[in-house]
């Protein structure tokens, strides 16, 4: 700018337009100092007539900034120029009152006769800079929506992550993005996605943000000489993103309910880059990958609960056929052992199929565990007799070259189990512990007591089960549960003892929980409720010799094989015998004979009515009756109900005369009834 030649009139053209300027208007001199403002400029900045004059011009500055527009203003003298407004320059000014403001000025050189003058125009863009956030603003939501739409309707969890990082590279016009999140024992990271990272640079990120330590929190750091140095455990990864020649980054976290799930990580060329509204879309987004991801988790246990269930639906039925057959083998077995061949090949071959069919129920008896059907016997039991009863076991099992260590503190409480399937458990882990250290190791099985989350609990017992083995990798590690699925040799394992642990703990109102990684080892977690009452006292072994009795006892079974096998034994023990195929011909059987002692039901007959129904309605024609319920699978009937089941005694398939003798004696002369018609 150049003033024209001093005259009254022109002075006073130029007063006119400077203080009738739209914008504020301020002369400085050479030193800085305000030697001319308009009244636009008092007003935007709160001063009184002519209370700038004066004043340096960094008064009207924040005080943080004050010293660099110093070097500014000197080096702009230095090499003065015109600088029109919009070009870029921006800054914040500071009102009278301390109130900070956004400003955009214009600069211009004042040529006169004696000393160098500065113009500079001021315009407050408060509402311009409102109307861009708003645009901005804007621009964020969309693509949140985008992000939530792209979340819900693509056909996989992965997929949509895989989108994700040029979606938001995009939207904020990032160098790069990527998205890590934490492997399933929250113990290393791991890239789901990228744009604009190398592979090794993943890679190392990954490495890195395992050992950093992150707390998740969000946070931004910025790489240049003057910031404050990064977090704890942050300088490595702040030395890789540098030599990446990436000058800023922004963290944001994947919350989960405990600890993050993962994080997502943007980076940009410039320092600086993060304001409040990127770092607020940023944990957005955040937010629902990590609602997406619990729900997909989610959703996978739902599969695989339901998976499970079908699997032990399918199991129950099927061990329900294979028991009542095993019945059938093993009862003609022991009716042949009661007059052996003479040839001991006879002999031995009779004694190897009743060996054989004694494994098929054990494994009957893993199969119905599993599945959650077969009728535990529960008893409040304390933690320590239970670790003191296996240790002798689990030495004779593991071998020298396993060391085991056990720990209970005294005066925990008792849970209720079944303790010889609780025994069967802990030596089922303690077998996959031995097979995953063929070379020795250590297990450890340590125990303790955890409060409940809900009121109306009394807390859990905890048993963790340690070992020192090989592992196993995620792919496995996400079908342990299953029945028959094993990684052994043809041959070395069935595939059933996680899930007949499963199984038990499930039946017994518990939970377990499986944490296992290559290299690093497997640990379970087995939690039972506490019981809510005291323990019993150990009973005393009473050896009781098989039983004979007398009387007249009604067998009904659908299975004519199963039916003779029953009808043999009882027999063969002094009891007289009538039969029936179903509950029809029962009834009809129970009017016509009035000595019947005992009512002896398979639970699943043919004819639509179940034993227990059977039992029941013959109890309401005749109370006192006697009555003794058997089956492979005793909740196989869909209307069977556990209450109605617990009114009868229950003798299980397959069984030997011996259990027979036994449970046919206690209903006769346990109740003290006497049969119908007495």
């Amino acid at each position: 700018m150049t003033l024209p030649p001093s005259s009254a009139g022109n002075a006073a053209l130029f007063r006119a337009l400077f203080d009738t300027a739209p914008d504020a208007m301020i002369v400085v001199d050479q030193d800085g100092r305000i030697v001319l403002a308009n009244p636009q400029a008092e007003r935007m900045f709160g001063y009184g007539p002519h209370e700038l004059h004066g004043l340096p011009v960094e008064t009207l500055l924040p005080e943080r900034v004050r010293h660099a527009h110093q070097s500014h203003r000197s080096s702009y003298m230095a090499n003065p120029r015109v600088r029109p407004m919009g070009a870029g320059y921006e800054l914040t000014g500071v009102r009278r009152t301390g109130q900070s403001f956004p400003v955009e000025i214009g600069l211009s050189p004042i040529a006169t006769d004696g000393d160098a003058l500065y113009a500079a125009s001021i315009r407050d863009i408060s509402e311009t800079q409102r109307a861009r956030q708003a645009l901005v603003r804007a621009r964020y939501d969309a693509a949140v929506g985008q992000v939530s739409r792209l979340l819900l309707e693509s056909p996989s969890y992965e997929k949509a992550v895989d989108n994700m990082p040029s979606l938001v590279a995009s939207t904020l016009k990032a160098a790069a993005v990527a998205i890590f999140f934490r492997d399933a024992h929250a113990r290393a990271w791991n890239c789901r996605g990228a744009s604009g990272i190398e592979p090794a640079l993943q890679r190392a990120l990954c490495r890195e943000l395992s050992d950093a330590g992150w707390a998740g929190t969000d946070m931004r750091l910025e790489f240049d000489g003057s910031n404050s140095p990064p977090p704890d455990g942050f300088e490595r990864v702040r030395e890789l993103l540098i030599d990446a020649r990436f000058m800023g980054a922004a963290l944001a976290p994947l919350p989960d309910r405990y600890e993050p799930m993962g994080l997502l990580l943007v980076l940009s060329r410039e320092r600086d880059g993060f304001d409040h509204d990127k770092m607020h879309f940023l944990q957005s987004v955040a937010n629902i990958l990590a609602a997406a991801a619990q729900r997909s988790r989610s959703e996978e246990q739902l599969a695989h609960a339901q998976r499970l269930d079908a699997i032990g639906q399918l199991t129950g039925g099927i061990a329900h056929d294979f028991n009542n057959l095993l019945t059938i083998i093993s009862g003609n077995l022991q009716l042949l052992a009661a007059n052996p061949p003479d040839d001991a090949l006879s002999l031995e071959a009779m004694e190897s199929a009743a060996r054989a069919a004694d494994r098929c129920a054990v494994l009957t008896s893993k199969l119905l565990l599993f599945a959650s059907r077969r009728h535990l016997k529960p008893q409040a039991v304390q933690p320590a007799r239970l670790l003191s009863d296996l240790h002798e076991m689990l030495s004779r099992a593991l071998g020298e070259r396993i060391a085991i260590h056990m720990e209970c503190p005294d005066g925990l409480p008792a849970i209720d189990v079944d303790p010889s399937e609780f025994d069967t458990a802990l030596v089922n882990l303690a077998v996959n512990a031995r097979d995953s250290m063929p070379r020795g190791g250590r297990l450890d099985i340590t125990v303790r007591l955890e409060s409940a989350d809900e009121p109306s609990s009394t807390g859990y017992i905890v048993f963790h089960v340690q070992d020192t083995g090989m592992g196993m990798a995620p792919e496995v590690l996400a079908h342990a549960l299953e029945p028959f699925f094993t990684t052994k040799e043809a041959g070395k394992g069935s595939g059933l003892g996680l899930s007949m642990v499963y199984g038990f703990v499930k039946q017994s109102g518990g939970r377990m929980s499986i944490d296992s990684q290559l290299g690093y080892g497997t640990q379970v977690e087995l939690w039972f409720p506490v019981a809510t009452e005291m323990p019993l006292a150990r009973p005393e072994v009473d050896v009781v010799a098989p039983r004979v009795g007398s009387g007249t006892i009604l067998v009904v079974e659908d299975e004519p094989e199963v039916r003779r096998i029953a009808l043999a034994f009882l027999r063969s023990l002094g009891y007289a015998t009538l039969e029936a195929e179903g509950a029809e011909q029962a009834f009809t059987l129970l009017r016509e004979h009035a000595d019947i002692d005992l009512l002896f039901s398979d639970i699943v007959l043919g004819g639509g009515m179940t034993g227990v129904e059977l039992a029941e309605s013959a109890r309401r024609l005749w109370p006192r009756l006697p009555v003794l319920l058997t089956s492979g699978y005793e909740r196989r009937a869909p209307d069977v109900k556990e209450a109605a089941l617990k009114q009868f005694s229950l003798l299980p398939k397959p069984y030997r005369k011996e259990d027979l003798a036994d449970a046919v004696y206690q209903a006769i002369h346990g109740d003290r009834r006497h049969p119908p018609g007495h």
